[in-house]
């Protein structure tokens, strides 16, 4: 697909478990990929419902009567079913991440390798951009957000720079943002340190990793006694929360005991983390980081 490559598909799909007349949900449209291959394994009851906030992607709506696409953000996909009447569903998917249209169209500017507005949201109604943030959050603000989100141990250097090069000139382009920081950036490891401040930017950008959260504590009022949860994350940030909300039903912490010593975590996990085959990384390269867990409701 020219617009997103769906990575793990198969894998992806089949841990829905799909029944022919069920529910289910794909959070993360984009391309449409996932969605036109759940609705190729649902009857003509089946219905499928999709979210994406991106006004690109609502461009590849399905034309089927038993699909739905809902211009929002997914952490509101409860609200947003019960007003299509539904309660539960029967499979709920994300492929959480970029897709490979936001990286490779340059004015969106999610991308290291194009010297663009510094963008990065997703939704573009949003009032926050990268460029807001680059040259708005205080020096301590920016620091947390490259040291927490893009991992990166020299985050207040990184932002003491940037905070320093805005007083002179406002820093509106990815290339700018780049040559500012460039003393930080060795030729070996240039693309790398580039992406993990990228990442930050855009996780703070986006709320990623809020959305992630709000919309993980939904899944054990929406799933049905059988129905499956199929994550697919992109770096660790993230999958650190999905398998910690499958394991223990909260995001820190240990999870309560009751009187006699017995915790009560809403979901199990099915099966084992499955990664992309070598094959799949090599047709395509986005796919090298990703992860998919599977889960169900505990009995």
């Amino acid at each position: 697909m020219s617009y997103h490559n769906p990575v793990l598909l198969h894998e992806s799909v089949d841990a829905l478990d799909i029944k022919e007349g069920g529910v289910y949900v794909d959070v993360t449209f984009g391309g449409g990929g996932h969605s036109r291959e759940i609705l190729s394994r649902l009857g003509e009851n089946g219905r499928l419902f999709a979210f994406d906030q991106d006004p690109d992607a609502l461009e590849n709506k399905i034309d089927d009567k038993r699909f739905v696409l809902i211009a929002e953000n997914f952490r509101y996909i409860s609200r947003f079913l019960r007003f299509y009447g539904i309660s539960k569903v029967d499979g709920i998917l994300a492929d959480l991440g970029v897709s490979s249209h936001q990286f490779d169209v340059a004015e969106r500017g999610f991308s290291t390798r194009f010297d663009a507005d510094l963008d990065m949201r997703m939704d573009q109604n949003s009032k926050k951009s990268a460029k807001f943030i680059i040259n708005k959050y205080s020096e301590e603000r920016l620091a947390d957000i490259l040291f927490l989100y893009g991992e990166l141990r020299n985050g207040r250097a990184l932002s003491k720079k940037i905070v320093a090069a805005r007083k002179e000139e406002e820093i509106r382009t990815s290339f700018q943002l780049k040559e500012v920081l460039q003393e930080f950036l060795p030729k070996a490891k240039e693309h790398k340190i580039l992406a993990q401040i990228f990442q930050a930017v855009r996780i703070e950008v986006n709320q990623e990793l809020e959305v992630l959260k709000e919309f993980l504590e939904q899944i054990p009022t929406l799933l049905n006694s059988t129905g499956r949860l199929s994550v697919i994350s992109y770096h660790s940030l993230e999958d650190r929360l999905v398998k910690r909300f499958i394991q223990m039903g909260k995001f820190s912490g240990e999870p309560e005991k009751d009187f006699f010593g017995n915790t009560s975590e809403p979901l199990k996990k099915v099966g084992k983390l499955i990664i992309p085959t070598p094959k799949e990384i090599k047709l395509n390269n986005r796919a090298r980081s990703a992860k998919l867990r599977i889960a169900t409701l505990k009995k």
